[in-house]
């Protein structure tokens, strides 16, 4: 205990006390070294002949730190944070404005917020389904990620639309120690291209393709090119979302063809695009190519992201589904609930 890193100071402060006191030095000696007074290692000695090892530390009840703060007022703050705005119009508390509601200091208000995991100045975004056949396409598709057909590909497929080819105003500073690296706030626009992935679940691996519009020819063109890769013994199983040109009468034509029977379309919820996995490697090309990159035309950005991809193909790593269709239905209906309380409570 004496040398312990991780217990409490005045621990390990009364446990070298107490281990001079067994050398025979005397209490006002041991005074002076542990930084205390010689009644306060008498008391060290009486707690430990009374309690043993397991007094040692410890605080006698009605000693120690007093509350700084009135009874109530921690869950007054608390409460005031999550259920009420500031009074001049401000859409969300700070830590000033708070301090000055309660007459506490803004270092107060912060530990109160850190202690109850608050944070007024971060939002999320969400939005709960009101697709009819919620529960039914949600099913499907989870299902078909938990539990992947046999003898069959399966896809996880969207468009891009609308990829920049942007290019600053000046020259990038590069990092250096204290400063992260840097690019000017404005852009120049050198085109758009609308980038198609139909990512295999099983592999990892995506395939992509190019056009200048997602309309319904844009989508079969890229079907067809899926439909020459996949060898011609495996069912094709397609999680997409509910775009116009997916549902196209022209999609329809090709796939009642006998020879695209082992076709299969599953269609998302609506508002749930969360639920496609390619919107994950979606935000990995951004995070990693797009957003820091710089392209003087649509050609360059093209090149950048294909190079970025059959990078990603030669050792693909697969995202994993986890949730199941059950703990996510009861997390909606939680979330539904909610907004039903809500939109009760103003009317709206």
């Amino acid at each position: 205990m004496a040398r312990s890193t991780s217990l409490p100071h005045r621990t390990v402060v009364q446990s070298q006390g107490l281990l001079l006191a067994a050398d025979g030095v005397a209490n006002e000696q041991i005074a002076r070294q542990c930084g205390t007074t010689p009644d306060t290692v008498r008391r060290w000695r009486r707690r430990f002949e009374d309690d043993g090892p397991a007094g040692v530390g410890k605080i006698a009840s009605g000693r120690g730190r007093k509350p700084v703060l009135a009874e109530g007022t921690i869950a007054e703050v608390v409460r005031v944070t999550r259920e009420e705005l500031p009074g001049d119009g401000s859409t969300h508390w700070s830590t000033r404005l708070l301090a000055k509601r309660f007459a506490l200091s803004k270092d107060t208000i912060a530990r109160i917020w850190r202690d109850n995991h608050l944070r007024p100045w971060q939002t999320t975004t969400f939005k709960v389904s009101n697709d009819p056949r919620f529960e039914e396409k949600l099913v499907d598709v989870v299902g078909l990620y938990m539990n992947p057909p046999e003898r069959a590909v399966l896809f996880s497929f969207d468009e891009k639309t609308q990829c920049q080819a942007l290019d600053r105003t000046q020259p990038s500073l590069p990092m250096k120690p204290g400063r992260a690296a840097t690019f000017t706030h404005d852009y120049k626009r050198n085109g758009t291209i609308d980038l198609f992935t139909a990512l295999n679940i099983g592999t990892g691996e995506a395939t992509i393709g190019f056009s200048k519009t997602h309309a319904a020819v844009d989508v079969l063109a890229f079907f067809k090119k899926i439909d020459k890769q996949v060898p011609r013994h495996l069912a094709i199983h397609v999680i997409l979302d509910n775009l116009s040109a997916h549902k196209a009468e022209e999609i329809k034509t090709w796939l009642a063809k006998p020879r695209q029977k082992r076709w299969h379309l599953h269609f998302t919820p609506t508002s749930s695009s969360w639920l496609n996995l390619v919107e994950r490697w979606f935000k990995e090309l951004t995070d990693r190519r797009l957003r820091r990159g710089t392209f003087s035309s649509v050609a360059e950005l093209q090149a950048a992201i294909e190079q970025w991809a059959e990078h990603r193909n030669r050792d693909p790593e697969p995202f994993v589904w986890h949730k199941t269709a059950d703990e996510i239905l009861a997390k909606v209906r939680r979330g539904r609930a909610k907004l039903h309380q809500i939109k009760t409570a103003t009317d709206h």
